[in-house]
């Protein structure tokens, strides 16, 4: 009888812990996100006047133009060569030529550059890559030059803000401008590896961090702060990786985390837990864009691609993947908007 007692009131005590567990224990399931397609239009249709509208930069399967956050095909122009975009002007150009044309929005011509080279828009600045691959000039939109940087070693990573500009060199090097003065504010080189080229770099909005992606045979990335135009680094990682592309590194503009493209994963640095984190990813990184609390990635293998969401957690939260020979991805208005092939369409992110 003890025993059936006993055993009777294990039971019961069993039952009363598990429902304990079960209400003090138990979390609501994290919610996932779903990507909905609002809009597609075609780059090839006609386009449509919507003079009040924002015009939002493209560039795919050989054509450059803008769209609206409507859907609308403000304007798009085939090209036979080469092609830079911005928010307010474009360039169609050929890198034999002796001058670059700048147009507007509309297509109209605004201005030319008396070079031969690779225009670039990045963060309200123009740049040209000149013949040769280790200078470039900083321009105007009116087709003036504002300074000139020449040099020995090709130009092998370059990332400009818009007050400052980071470029890697071959030989290992790596110097800060200030695109102001066109100073030279900083020179160092992370080393720490075989052969030290710089393949990918980023500097924070406020010049006081430079991230970098470097060398073969034991590369790595470092972290280095900018103390008085002296170099510290405050964080390096020898990585699994021997890459031999431009990779991508990317500061969130909020200047808490830098993002480093590893190959076979991602890196990401938080500055506030002082702590590097790693999310596994089977693409090459090729674009990285940013709303105010999501952050997506554009990844590509072959004719294979992949959209990847990281929320401000360092964590993976989502991805989509399609096929496609061309595509792109831009955000705006906490839109996200993805090119393939000849299509632009509206993805609405939520969270169910």
């Amino acid at each position: 009888m003890k025993t059936k007692k006993s055993n009777s009131l294990a039971i019961i005590l069993s039952i009363i812990f598990i429902v304990l567990y079960i209400i003090l224990a138990a979390k609501p399931l994290a919610k996932e996100y779903s990507f909905t397609p609002v809009w597609k239009i075609d780059t090839t249709a006609k386009t449509e006047e919507a003079p009040e509208a924002t015009a939002i930069p493209f560039k795919l399967n050989q054509t450059a133009g803008y769209f609206s956050e409507d859907g609308k095909l403000l304007y798009a122009k085939p090209y036979p060569s080469k092609a830079a975009v911005s928010d307010s002007y474009y360039s169609l150009y050929n890198t034999s030529g002796t001058e670059i044309p700048i147009y507007e929005k509309n297509g109209e011509l605004h201005a030319k550059i008396q070079a031969s080279g690779f225009p670039f828009f990045e963060n309200g600045n123009l740049f040209v890559f000149l013949t040769g691959g280790s200078s470039f000039a900083k321009y105007d939109t009116e087709g003036n030059q504002l300074w000139l940087y020449e040099g020995i070693f090709p130009i092998t990573a370059f990332q400009s803000t818009k007050d400052f500009t980071a470029v890697g060199f071959a030989d290992g090097k790596i110097k800060l401008f200030e695109n102001e003065s066109s100073s030279v504010i900083m020179t160092y080189e992370p080393a720490g590896s075989n052969y030290p080229i710089i393949i990918g770099i980023a500097v924070s909005n406020d010049g006081q961090y430079i991230a970098s992606v470097s060398g073969q045979e034991q590369q790595r990335f470092v972290i280095a702060k900018n103390e008085n135009n002296k170099s510290k680094i405050i964080y390096h990682e020898f990585l699994e990786s021997d890459l031999t592309r431009r990779t991508q590194v990317y500061f969130t503009q909020d200047g808490k985390r830098v993002l480093y493209d590893c190959g076979t994963k991602l890196g990401i640095y938080d500055f506030e837990k002082d702590k590097a984190y790693s999310v596994k990813m089977n693409k090459q990184i090729i674009s990285v864009e940013e709303s105010e609390n999501l952050i997506f990635l554009l990844g590509k293998a072959q004719n294979e691609y992949t959209v990847y969401l990281i929320e401000k957690t360092n964590v993976l939260e989502g991805s989509f993947t399609f096929s496609a020979n061309n595509a792109f991805i831009e955000t705006y208005n906490e839109a996200l908007y993805v090119g393939k092939d000849s299509t632009i369409s509206k993805i609405s992110i939520e969270r169910d």
